[in-house]
């Protein structure tokens, strides 16, 4: 009796200011998917039949061959890159390190751009190997289509692999060095310790990574759209814009949260059978191994080819573009491109990391009742894709819009026009939902590096809780905030489905002038854009380079 009192009493949420706070804007967060499955399941034209029996196969299937190929890759790549760096020391092996995170930097987007501007029939590798043989057209000579699935995985790829790098070298160098001194004790080579030894150990790690790659994938506009691949979220834009159809795309569009809700299900469910702990404190870390001669260098060049291929040559072929054309620097469209780019992503930054200071606080606030309830669904924002969230925002806020403006006319006689969708409102929002999961992160995990007794001190003299945050935790988490702050703002600034669907007329931020641009195979003026917005997406990766640094 005892005991069902006590489950009663956990699960009672308390009513106060505060959880009434973070309820509110967990409910903010979560509407957009919520708004998506409604829209789904009562559309005003249902052509679910007319998807299924035409376009939906393809796109789905489409989905599920990028999403294959780039998870074995990426597992590949970016494991074998992280067993390398933490067993060995090689030529070069201290700045690889670090090196093969650059990827993260540069959207997939612009390697696509730059592998099919490298390759394609105009490009300077087949220009110049018709120039050195003397053939004159296609005929003369077999080259691969460079606007295919192949290129586009292995482009995703190079992109996508520092997922799984950075949570699988984490997990080898957290392993114990008494685990591979006996399995060396008991003739095990250096296959056979990453096999046995250190591949299961990371298993989960690399599982998590890879599904963050995958949900990459699935989210991904700018790629497939060039390489003309039709996959679920290109179906998004298509029936939506093309066929003017919301109701159609809501419908592609919960087909892709279903996805992405059967992959984070299949991440969790692979980690929950699989903990591994180190049996003492006394257990010694891994020593590496010193490579030299041929092995040593078989191992740099094994590390420099991701790095090249996602990193150095995409920043190569922009920049080239760029040097050529100096006077696209100071175009009229890239300043405003990059005013509009600081001022929406800035306010989306302050927007996101604010609401989720509040949500933790407020949860903390409340206790372990509300944090059960609220956090796991706050961070499924950033597993839904841009073109979902747009589909959820912009619907629900164009009838809302309409609805206000007709009752500010019929109330004063004057017509505000379109105050949510045809500002940067609707834009903000998606971002804030979309990367409310990273700013939630990091400030949950800041707030868990202060000492109890610190607040508990505070409000022991007299101060409000309100107080305590301000007094007490917000300087101390201010590095903390600064970093979430920084992480949100790029990946705004990276962000190309939703920004394309939900930004005013004639409004551009430094990725849509990019897509825009290349577009109208204008390749050249569009690489300052590109190169900006690699600039940018550097220091989020120098600053997680540092904060990861061993």
């Amino acid at each position: 009796m005892l005991t069902q009192q006590n489950s009663r009493k956990t699960l009672r949420l308390p009513v106060d200011g505060w959880s009434l706070l973070a309820l509110a804007i967990a409910a903010v967060v979560v509407a957009p998917m919520l708004a998506v499955v409604w829209i789904a399941l009562h559309p005003t034209q249902n052509i679910w039949p007319h998807l299924v029996d035409t376009v939906l196969p393809r796109y789905l299937g489409n989905t599920l061959l990028l999403m294959g190929g780039v998870g074995v890759l990426t597992a590949a790549v970016g494991t074998g890159a992280a067993w390398l760096a933490a067993m060995y020391r090689f030529p070069g092996s201290r700045w690889l390190d670090y090196a093969l995170l650059f990827p993260l930097a540069i959207p997939a987007y612009i390697g696509a751009y730059a592998l099919v501007d490298f390759l394609d029939y105009s490009g300077p590798l087949q220009v110049g190997l018709r120039a050195a043989f003397g053939w004159t057209t296609s005929r003369d000579y077999l080259f691969p289509e460079v606007r295919s699935a192949g290129f586009a995985i292995v482009v995703l790829a190079a992109a996508l692999y520092p997922y799984v790098y950075l949570l699988a070298r984490a997990a080898f160098r957290e392993q114990s060095g008494c685990s591979y001194e006996v399995a060396r004790a008991l003739g095990s080579g250096p296959v056979a310790l990453f096999r046995r030894v250190g591949l299961p150990l990371a298993r989960p790690a690399i599982a998590a990574g890879v599904a963050l790659a995958l949900m990459e994938t699935v989210a991904d506009y700018g790629t497939v759209q060039h390489f003309g691949i039709q996959t679920l979220t290109t179906g998004v834009f298509s029936t939506w814009l093309d066929g003017n159809n919301p109701g159609g795309a809501a419908q592609i569009a919960g087909v892709i949260l279903t996805l992405i809700l059967i992959l984070v299900a299949t991440e969790r469910i692979s980690r929950r059978n699989a903990r591994f702990h180190r049996l003492s404190r006394s257990s010694r870390p891994i020593a590496p191994t010193v490579l030299t001669g041929a092995a040593g260098w078989t191992a740099t060049a094994l590390c420099l080819l991701p790095f090249a291929l996602g990193f150095v040559f995409p920043v190569a072929v922009m920049a080239g573009h760029a040097l050529r054309h100096p006077e696209f620097w100071a175009s009229a469209g890239l300043l405003r491109a990059a005013g509009n780019t600081l001022m929406v992503g800035g306010i989306a930054a302050g927007v996101t990391v604010g609401a989720a200071l509040l949500l933790v606080y407020g949860v903390r606030m409340a206790g372990r009742s509300l944090a059960r309830l609220v956090l796991p669904v706050t961070t499924l924002g950033y597993a839904a894709p841009g073109a979902v969230l747009a589909v959820g925002i912009l619907i629900p806020l164009a009838a809302l819009d309409h609805r206000l403006a007709d009752g500010v006319l019929a109330l004063t006689g004057y017509e505000p026009g379109l105050i949510l969708t045809g500002t940067v409102a609707a834009l903000i929002l998606a971002y804030a939902v979309r990367f409310f999961g990273i700013a939630q992160g990091a400030v949950d995990a800041a707030f868990g590096r202060i000492s109890p007794s610190l607040p508990m001190a505070s409000r022991s003299l007299g101060r409000s809780a309100r107080g305590t945050l301000g007094a007490v935790y917000l300087p101390l988490m201010r590095g903390s905030v600064t970093t979430a702050l920084l992480v949100v703002f790029v990946d705004c600034v990276k962000e190309l489905p939703a920004t394309l669907l939900l930004r005013p007329f004639n409004f551009n931020t430094l990725s849509t002038r990019l897509f825009e641009l290349v577009s109208l195979e204008r390749l050249g003026e569009a690489a300052p854009a590109a190169l900006l917005v690699s600039a940018v997406g550097l220091a989020a990766v120098a600053l997680l380079a540092r904060s990861n640094r061993a």
